[in-house]
């Protein structure tokens, strides 16, 4: 398992990103999509803010920001799963992602305030 999560977020954003440009541009799906595309690549966006961050407490609040949108993304995929049930295997595959960077920025999120 990879922990470096800057690399693993990027691959994340890019998994996402190949995913949508497969689904079909439909009046249904352009939401979605944009709102999809939207968290899932501020999540490391914002995770390398966090590490070049100025103090500890523009780094929590980053590191908030990066568990906001990797819940938000797992929304997004879930309705896209609703969407577009014919790409369902490689859609489990990134909610799988999702749902264990949803698991560690919780856990990095519950450390931060203690």
């Amino acid at each position: 398992m990879n922990y470096d999560l800057e690399k693993r977020t990027m691959r994340f954003s890019k998994e996402v990103i190949n995913y949508c440009k497969e689904i079909k541009s439909t009046s249904l799906n352009l939401n979605i999509i944009s709102q999809l595309l939207r968290a899932s690549t501020s999540v490391g966006a914002n995770y390398r803010e966090a590490n070049g961050a100025s103090s500890k407490s523009d780094f929590r609040n980053k590191i908030h920001i990066c568990r906001k949108e990797i819940q938000e993304s797992e929304y997004w995929l879930e309705l896209c799963a609703e969407a577009n049930p014919t790409n369902k295997e490689v859609l489990k595959k990134i909610w799988k992602e999702a749902h264990e960077l949803v698991l560690i920025f919780n856990k990095i999120s519950s450390s931060l305030r203690n």
